[in-house]
């Protein structure tokens, strides 16, 4: 759910069930701990004949959310510097 807010900026909650592909309680629950936790806002807007409520992360919200993708980044690169690692100690134990 963070990433399809990262991405899109403000997004419905109907696209936001769509993407994630769960139940109307599962999603809703979700939203509520992101926006209680302060990391996601809501509001209503008028589309078309019908009220939707769309959604976004709040500076907080994207910045726990880069800071997560650093974390990523981090761990593989140390992973593939652990693999170069373990490759060079296996070719030196080969001579």
């Amino acid at each position: 759910m963070m990433t399809v807010l990262y991405q899109e900026g403000v997004v419905s909650y109907n696209l936001l069930k769509k993407v994630i592909g769960g139940s109307d309680g599962a999603v809703y629950s979700h939203v509520q701990k992101l926006l209680e936790a302060g990391y996601v806002t809501g509001k209503k807007e008028i589309a078309g004949n019908s009220v939707q409520t769309v959604y976004s992360l709040t500076e907080s919200g994207k910045r726990l959310f880069t800071e997560y993708l650093q974390f990523l980044e981090n761990i593989l690169t140390e992973r593939k510097q652990g693999s170069r690692a373990e490759k060079n100690i296996n070719t030196k134990g080969e001579s």
